[in-house]
């Protein structure tokens, strides 16, 4: 039986990385998207036989439509896309420098956008539920937290557009879900300050930030047959922070 194949973007990152492990240890074959080539190959040692990397520019969408095609002509199809790739920018309104906000939407929204798109081309006809799986952010919905106005639009508009293709291509067998994690340990930790952060995680009713493994998790569960019932939704991990 052949491996399923699974696209997720910003691979190199460290929730990317564990969803990458994730995925190659639920059996799926796994392309990953990212700019950083060199950090790609050595995946692509790690991972022998199991992972391709394929460099591409994610603000870029006809370098996303070649990539795809690039996917299309080696893979045949796609059974599952991750959209990971973020990042998050930490200018204040109203002082958000327009360059900064096109690129903020660009990473977050509109790559994953452009890779929906693509995807579902490769992904009708497909055998068996298909998945799409976003990583959002807690940041769409709580407003006590410190995240910045664009950070926020860009993951809000990522959800919007799950629930749309999740109607849209319900009786296709598509399904399409966001995670939309609260803090969890990554390298964007490094973009706020210490009195930001430590306030942050004083605020996570377990005293700490999530893993990067525990996200992937709930990822690999998503794109598992235990997940082909669910789709449209935003299922949010905070440890309970926000219930009232």
């Amino acid at each position: 039986m052949a491996k399923k194949i699974a696209v997720v973007t910003g691979p190199c990152g460290a929730i990317g990385s564990a969803i990458v492990a994730q995925l190659i240890k639920d059996g799926l074959s796994v392309i990953g998207l990212d700019i950083n080539q060199a950090e790609l190959v050595e995946m692509s040692k790690q991972y022998a036989g199991d992972f391709t990397g394929i460099e591409v520019d994610l603000t870029d969408a006809p370098a996303i439509e070649q990539a795809f095609k690039e996917i299309e002509s080696k893979f045949g199809g796609v059974d599952a896309l991750v959209n990971n790739a973020g990042n998050c920018f930490m200018s204040e309104f109203p002082n958000i420098p327009t360059a900064e906000f096109e690129l903020q939407m660009s990473i977050n929204f509109s790559a994953a956008f452009h890779c929906s798109q693509a995807a579902v081309k490769l992904m009708l006809g497909r055998p068996g539920i298909r998945k799409i799986v976003s990583i959002s952010s807690n940041g769409a919905y709580n407003f006590d937290v410190f995240d910045p106005p664009h950070y926020r639009a860009s993951k809000a508009a990522l959800d919007t557009l799950t629930k749309d293709l999740a109607r849209r291509y319900a009786n296709e067998g598509i399904s399409v879900n966001s995670i939309a994690p609260a803090m969890t340990e990554s390298p964007l930790f490094s973009v706020v300050s210490k009195e930001v952060l430590e306030k942050a995680l004083a605020q996570m009713p377990r005293g700490h930030a999530m893993k990067p493994s525990e996200i992937a998790a709930w990822v690999g569960f998503l794109i598992s047959p235990a997940g082909d019932v669910s789709s449209g939704n935003v299922i949010i991990l905070n440890q309970g922070r926000d219930v009232r």
